[in-house]
């Protein structure tokens, strides 16, 4: 029995040792990891303010970087770049160019402009000033190859009036306007014609004749237009006004006068070719009109020859 009872103290006693063991290393394990936590903390925290200290040793061989990289820097090469760039833009001309210069700039101009006509058009005087500018412009190189005190101004006027005559333009007050474009925007469906006012040859048309222009009266033919050809719508209207007075008692009278006067000849839903000049001479008793002003698109869908205007000038007289 005494040695089973030692045996349990045994283990009892491994058995506290090895608890104090599992602690002892827990609590290391736990220093440790607070050590670690508080490092990187304050590595961000350092981080986050920029706050980044050197040694004087550090300082010094930065300070030797900078100034061997500006050393090594072509300052010449860099200087001769920015002064072609300047060149090729013509950045600075205008103030390098002389205030007489300048002045005898605009007075010649001025003195071209005022040999136009004062109802020249912008057209006119924007010629008028680039005719000047190539003159000047060729008589300034050929002082350029004289070696005289006038060689360093002559380049520089080629140099203004080649490459920088906007702005020296701008420089001198010479504006001249771009020229406006008053053409109208044609906005009609393509294949339309403009709906427009023909210009009637011959005489006025007398008031009796009640002239209707783009209109196409119905009507019995009292004279047949393929055979009758006048002069003149007045013409067509007069012969009308004559047929009425003319007429024997029982026969139809001339009340409505229909002429074609487009030269290409005037459409018309008939089979024949209408042609310049036909003077239609009608009788209806309550006249009407086949069309006026424009073909419906019912119709010209269903004759495809047919104009977008009518081309036939009309008018009712009294019988």
């Amino acid at each position: 029995m005494a040695r089973v009872e030692w045996g349990n103290q045994g283990r009892g006693k491994w058995g506290c040792s090895y608890k104090r063991t599992t602690l002892i290393v827990c609590s290391i394990n736990i220093v440790v990891a607070l050590y670690v936590l508080r490092s990187l903390y304050a590595s961000l925290y350092v981080y986050s303010d920029s706050v980044v200290k050197y040694t004087p040793d550090q300082i010094r061989k930065m300070e030797e970087s900078v100034r061997i990289r500006r050393a090594a820097e072509p300052v010449e090469l860099i200087k001769l770049v920015k002064k072609l760039n300047r060149e090729l833009s013509g950045e600075g001309m205008i103030v390098e160019l002389p205030q007489h210069f300048k002045q005898k700039i605009t007075d010649e101009i001025l003195q071209r402009l005022k040999t136009l006509s004062p109802t020249a058009n912008i057209s006119e005087q924007r010629e008028v000033v680039e005719i000047w500018r190539k003159e000047k412009l060729n008589e300034s190189k050929l002082l350029t190859i004289d070696s005289t005190a006038k060689q360093e101004e002559a380049e520089m006027l080629v140099r203004a009036l080649e490459s920088n005559w906007a702005e020296l333009s701008e420089e001198i007050g010479l504006w001249i306007p771009d020229e406006i474009d008053n053409s109208e925007h044609d906005d009609k469906p393509e294949g339309e014609e403009e709906l427009e006012d023909p210009i009637l040859p011959g005489r006025p048309l007398p008031p009796e004749c009640h002239a209707e222009l783009h209109t196409d009266y119905a009507g019995a033919a009292v004279r047949w237009g393929l055979t009758h050809h006048k002069e003149s719508a007045a013409d067509c209207c007069q012969a009308c006004l004559d047929h009425a007075r003319r007429a024997m008692p029982g026969e139809k009278k001339c009340n409505i006068w229909v002429y074609c006067p487009t030269e290409d000849g005037c459409h018309s839903p008939d089979i024949y070719h209408h042609k310049h000049q036909e003077c239609w001479l009608k009788y209806d008793e309550k006249p009407r009109q086949n069309f006026k002003d424009k073909y419906p698109q019912s119709y010209r869908n269903s004759h495809p020859t047919a104009p977008f205007v009518v081309p036939w000038v009309s008018g009712v007289v009294s019988a």
